[in-house]
């Protein structure tokens, strides 16, 4: 009869195949400590002090000797009795195990690691590491902390390193992650662990995944020990980086799976003419035998940069498998040109990353694209930069895709630096000009050509003139060329800007030109349109700037696009900034001075109203917002996301322009408007800048509530982002700003979300006692809303306690208060956690039912996240119904809804509900990689439930 004791996991022991009761908790617990002696004798002092401490009990020698005694019978059930035990016999002042190690798994498992590395070495670290059934002595915490079982610990986790680095150098890179992975949720702080996966990530092809790894481990080890990545880590990156690891890498056409690769080129140019030269130049400097990696197009303003950029850009596309990224820098608008770190944040959504994961510190946002382009073939067009400052966090760090640039400035930084090639484009040359004016005037201009030469000088063979100036000749109409120039002439003369040979000069007559032949209307238009600061405009917002209808600002909008004033794209309209600054200068001169008040009424109230379309319950929380002095568009439940998404650029720009012009009262009001949109639709950078910059101006004006309730805004947007300490600073402010104005119901709204935070951590009491304050506040102040909210808050907390019937009884009132308001994304909220509540407790028909209609409910609203929660209820349905390719079906659908909105939390769930449906039908390798992930993910947010969640499924699952 053999024995077999296993530790590796909870303690059991065998003869042969037969289970062995070891009797109570502190019996096992002697035994254990024999085990951990490995075959050498432990003294009854040795013994007493693991057990005892410094406090044994006077009868601790006596208790330690029962249990021994009842070990020997169990143990050796054949020896006879009085006779000398064998097997666990007294020695010295104490007990010696006496067990051959091939029989103990803790012995077995080191002798495995003994054996020399080389060949053989994956399986021989597999065998060792199968042993491993969860935490050494899992079922006898009193174990937990004794020195022995930490090494072993330990040991275990310097195994499954060996074991992942034997795998990676065997070409086995996704088993290699999986015990990586392992590693590094053991400790996330283990470099060496951490460089181990970056490798395994690279080598299996996940190159955008082990740039996030190392960034993430970077700012980890900085928040946390305040040190940088240390020799094997940063080896681990510079690898990642160099050249000759890309022969190996497979080949990937887009940046993100599943992901089209970013096509982002504006439409070429209609009826471009000429520049065969200067396409030719570009076409040398960027290919072989010495390509550059930078290209810039440099020259005055409507000399025709853009467009050269665009259209060599379109017949060179092909060169860059892995997509085209474009942005325009609008690098000369004196107002609002586009930060490098915006720049760098839509670049990183275009390549993939969801807005929850974007870095808040611009040298991480460039690091992080810099290293998603590397080994890319992209092309990235920066349009209209003003500086080098403007550029240089925008460039890839290594070989392989190229920048094309285009400035007024030379940039003679990038030249001298980073070696970039210059093209300096001048005016058009004079047959490429006329070819240009034929092209879009037709006949009129080949009958005269003397005139046509003339035209074209007048304009500077400029191609932005040349074309308003063309559309001049269509209208004139059959008046001859040689009049229309006569006219052109006479204007010269009449404005005193006599031919200086300085483009912004000639251009401003074919600007005055142009602009004189418009009604009066539509030239008032134009003229206002220079202090839109936004990027384009549609009617509604044109007539609200005009103080007009709708139907005259299309007319007028039409008129000017006509005469290439401004370019229509579908039904939005922008303006080249040459224009812009032109007609701003006219409406400064005509008195037109800023941007009206009605643009921003206008716009405000039609956000306020696409809220309450969105999110009906919630307009009682929302500021009173001033009504517009014009009709609003109409907007309906199935337009109004639409119009924000459409406006949101224009909404920004709108409330920085307020604050710098002494507005500040419309970036505060519209911040609280637009929250839930900006946080549900995952618009983190866009939603952090709106508030910090109302934040700005609530603290100037002074408004102090507005304040603290941008404080708790600017909190939630950090909890959504797993940013916690942020979020915990600037909701423990508000508190205080709240209390300091006597402000109830803010204060209240404050401690909500710190629950909600505090639930996240883990933090349970605290939560709790937090969102009791907000439920009995808002119950006794009539805040119906808030009320539910806190209920519903409330019982999620209850769950987690598991106190399941208060979660019960506080979720279905929050559910019924939800109802009579209209509040239908509170009440699909919960019913999911009530799904919850009657999942832990076992009812899996009652929880089905809840899911089900918290899944209807959800679906008319845009609360994408709820859907994919309630996907997630119903799949863990399906796996205890055994019903496992549905329950796999629903679960990676809400994986998939969970990364395409960027919600970490939900993906660490679903990973773990994953894993849950993997280890039901005995695929243990898929378990044990979606647990990994989980926990990996819960480690890096803070998020305690599903990290323990996680840390327990893995301990189910054999090794």
């Amino acid at each position: 009869m053999t024995l077999r004791i296993q530790v590796l996991g909870p303690m059991r022991a065998w003869h042969d195949d037969e289970p062995i009761a070891l009797g109570p908790p502190a019996q096992r617990v002697v035994l254990g400590l024999l085990v951990l002696a490995g075959g050498q004798p432990v003294g009854l002092s040795g013994l007493i002090d693991s057990i005892w401490g410094d406090q044994p009990p006077a009868s601790a020698v006596n208790v330690i000797q029962t249990h021994v005694k009842r070990l020997r019978r169990v143990l050796e059930p054949s020896r006879a009795p009085h006779s000398r035990s064998e097997l666990l016999p007294y020695l010295g002042d104490g007990y010696h195990l006496v067990v051959p190690s091939d029989q103990i798994d803790i012995l077995r498992f080191r002798r495995l690691l003994r054996r020399p590395s080389g060949t053989g070495a994956v399986e021989t670290l597999g065998e060792a590491l199968a042993l491993w059934q969860g935490e050494p002595f899992a079922d006898l915490p009193q174990l937990a902390g004794h020195p022995k079982v930490r090494s072993i610990v330990a040991e275990h986790r310097a195994a499954l390193a060996r074991h992942g680095a034997a795998l990676l150098a065997a070409g086995q890179a996704g088993r290699a992650i999986t015990a990586f992975e392992e590693v590094t949720a053991a400790d996330p702080l283990d470099e060496a662990g951490q460089a181990g996966l970056v490798r395994a990530l690279a080598a299996a092809g996940r190159r955008a995944q082990a740039f996030a790894t190392f960034h993430a481990v970077r700012r980890r080890l900085a928040d946390e020990l305040g040190v940088d990545p240390g020799a094997e880590l940063t080896a681990a990156h510079r690898d990642l980086l160099e050249e000759d690891a890309r022969a190996s890498a497979p080949a990937r056409t887009s940046v993100a799976v599943g992901r089209p690769a970013p096509a982002e080129l504006p439409a070429d140019v209609r009826g471009f003419t000429g520049r065969a030269h200067e396409i030719a130049e570009l076409d040398r400097v960027t290919g072989p035998p010495d390509p550059s990696m930078i290209a810039i197009v440099s020259g005055t303003a409507g000399v025709g940069k853009t467009a050269l950029a665009t259209r060599w850009a379109h017949r060179a596309r092909d060169r860059f498998p892995d997509g085209q990224l474009y942005i325009d820098l609008r690098g000369y608008d004196p107002e609002q040109p586009v930060s490098p770190e915006a720049a760098l944040a839509r670049f990183l959504r275009s390549l993939g990353l969801p807005g929850e994961q974007m870095p808040a510190d611009a040298e991480e946002r460039a690091a992080l694209y810099r290293s998603l382009l590397d080994r890319r073939r992209m092309l990235v067009l920066l349009d209209n930069a003003a500086s080098v400052d403007q550029v240089r966090p925008l460039l890839p760090g290594s070989a392989g895709s190229m920048v094309l640039v285009t400035s007024r400035d030379g940039l003679p930084g990038l030249v001298v630096r980073h070696g970039a090639r210059r093209l300096s484009l001048d005016v058009l040359r004079r047959d490429d000009a006329l070819a240009l004016l034929r092209r879009l005037a037709g006949e009129s201009v080949s009958g005269d050509p003397a005139a046509a030469e003339e035209l074209a000088a007048h304009c500077a063979r400029l191609p932005l003139a040349l074309r308003i100036a063309a559309e001049l000749v269509h209208r004139r109409a059959p008046a001859t060329l040689a009049s229309v120039v006569g006219e052109l002439a006479d204007h010269r003369g009449r404005l005193g800007l006599l031919s200086t040979g300085d483009p912004h000069s000639d251009i401003g007559v074919v600007f005055s030109w142009s602009y004189r032949d418009l009604p009066p209307g539509a030239a008032r238009t134009f003229r206002l349109l220079g202090h839109h600061p936004g990027t384009d405009v549609d009617a509604p917002a044109v007539a609200a700037l005009t103080g007009g209808t709708r139907a005259r600002a299309h007319e007028h909008l039409e008129l000017l696009a006509g005469s290439h004033l401004v370019q229509r794209n579908a039904d939005r309209y922008g303006m080249h900034d040459l224009l812009r600054a032109y007609a701003r200068d006219l409406a400064l001169r005509s008195g037109e001075a800023g941007l009206p008040r009605a643009v921003l009424d206008f716009y405000l109230h039609t956000a306020a109203t696409a809220m309450d379309l969105l999110y009906p319950a919630e307009h009682g929380r929302r500021p009173r917002v001033p009504q517009p002095a014009g009709p609003p568009p109409t907007l309906r439940d199935t337009t109004a996301l639409a119009w924000l998404d459409a406006e949101r650029a224009n909404l920004v720009a709108t409330a920085v322009h307020a604050v710098a012009h002494g507005q500040g009262w419309y970036a505060v009001q519209l911040a609280q408007v637009l929250l839930r949109y900006l946080e549900s639709g995952g618009h983190y950078t866009d939603a952090v800048a709106l508030h910090e910059h109302a934040l700005r101006a609530a603290e100037s004006l002074p408004d102090p509530r507005g304040a603290a309730q941008l404080r708790i805004n600017l909190g939630v947007l950090h909890v959504q982002q797993a940013r916690y300490a942020e979020a915990g600073a600037e909701l423990q402010r508000a508190v205080e700003l709240a209390r300091e104005v006597g402000d109830t119901l803010v204060r209240v709204r404050a401690l909500g979300n710190l629950g909600h935070l505090y639930q996240w951590q883990g933090r349970y009491a605290e939560a709790a006692r937090f969102l009791g304050e907000v439920v009995a506040v808002s119950r006794h102040s009539g805040d119906r809303a808030g009320e539910a909210r806190g209920l519903g808050n409330l019982g999620q907390v209850r769950l987690r306690q598991g106190r399941h019937q208060d979660a019960a009884r506080d979720l279905r009132a929050s559910a019924a208060i939800c109802h009579d308001i209209g509040d239908a994304v509170g009440e699909a909220y919960a019913l999911l956690y009530l799904g919850h509540v009657e999942s832990s407790s076992g009812r899996s028909t009652e929880a089905a039912a809840h899911y089900e209609r918290a899944l209807l409910v959800f679906a008319g609203t845009t609360e994408v996240a709820g859907t994919a929660y309630a996907l997630d209820g119903l799949g863990g349905v399906d796996v205890l119904r055994g019903e496992h390719r549905r329950a796999e079906d629903r679960l990676g659908e809400a994986l998939a809804l969970f990364r395409r909105i960027g919600e970490r939390a939900g993906e660490a769930r679903v990973s773990n509900s994953l894993g849950a449906a993997a280890a039901s039908t005995g695929r243990l390798a898929d378990a044990r990689a979606h647990h990994l992930s989980a926990l990996r993910i819960a480690g890096e947010i803070g998020f305690r439930y599903e990290q323990s969640r996680a840390e327990k499924g893995l301990a189910r699952l054999p090794a």
